[in-house]
């Protein structure tokens, strides 16, 4: 492996100059959610989607180290370990910790990278960062709880479940104090945003400008992709000029990503080769 710890230069989802020549590996070892999303029906075991949130299997931590260190064997061009769920990574913190201090240990010299809606974030900010953690990628929907309460069907905290506008002033509240947190530490953080028609597309340069007051380095507008069952199953999604037209707008706050491949929880290799299978069976 010859890839020295590059904080931007060397990661494929931060950098689209990097996504060519250096590639990721999600270990799916976080089944758990601590959210429940209208866009999201947490069914992950689906072989033939290829979204955020889907995994062939979840692995243990042990699976997961035992498995990066045969895909590492086959190829030399992986810069970036992950860990996006299916679920949220830091709803099993225990999880999703041991795997990334046993990474950290065994394979120093990669970037290490967290996906996380960011409600455990001020809890784990130091601890994320303790273990090698580079990057965290931080979903933001909303920062108006008015319009946050038609995306957050419910968030459950310490045991207790929190709905409507009280669910949505709580993440959002957690997300600009851990935010924070991995700021002070010195982490790298992007924002993700799924752009829903009619509810939130309106409101993305709020939140942009409202991630550059905490802090964020880069964001990425992600359109909606239906899943049937969910509430929004039926909500159309943005078209490419709709995201054209939005991610100009938002440009002004942070500086926008535009080649994210919306990768699978156990995406494994280049974006640009499309690879999207656990580390298990990549080559």
């Amino acid at each position: 492996m010859n890839n020295p710890r590059k904080p931007l230069e060397n990661h494929p989802c931060f950098n689209a100059g990097a996504s060519a020549r250096w590639g990721r590996v999600h270990l799916p070892v976080a089944p758990g959610c601590n959210i429940q999303c209208n866009f999201c029906n947490r069914l992950y075991d689906c072989v033939n989607e290829s979204r955020p949130g889907v995994t062939g299997r979840v692995l243990t931590p042990a699976e997961a180290l035992a498995d990066l260190a045969s895909l590492l064997k086959r190829r030399a061009d992986i810069a970036v370990v992950g860990i996006a769920g299916p679920g949220d990574a830091l709803c099993d913190a225990p999880r999703t910790l041991a795997t990334l201090r046993a990474v950290h240990a065994h394979h120093p010299d990669l970037l290490i990278c967290v996906s996380t809606n960011g409600l455990g974030l001020p809890g784990h900010a130091d601890a994320l960062a303790d273990a090698g953690v580079t990057h965290v990628t931080v979903t933001v929907n909303a920062v108006d709880p008015l319009i946050g309460e038609h995306i957050y069907a419910a968030v459950t905290l310490d045991g207790r479940t929190y709905r409507g506008r009280d669910a949505a002033v709580l993440l959002l509240s957690r997300q600009e104090e851990g935010i924070a947190a991995l700021k002070r530490r010195g982490l790298t953080i992007k924002i993700n945003t799924v752009v829903l028609p009619g509810v939130n597309a309106g409101h993305i340069p709020a939140i942009a400008a409202r991630a550059a007051a905490w802090g964020a380095d880069t964001m990425n507008c992600m359109p909606l992709i239906p899943v049937r069952g969910t509430p929004f199953a039926n909500l159309a999604p943005p078209t490419d000029a709709d995201m054209a037209r939005l991610r100009k707008l938002t440009v002004a706050h942070l500086p926008q990503i535009y080649h994210c491949r919306r990768c699978r929880a156990d995406a494994a290799g280049l974006l640009c080769a499309g690879d999207g299978q656990s580390c298990a069976r990549s080559g």
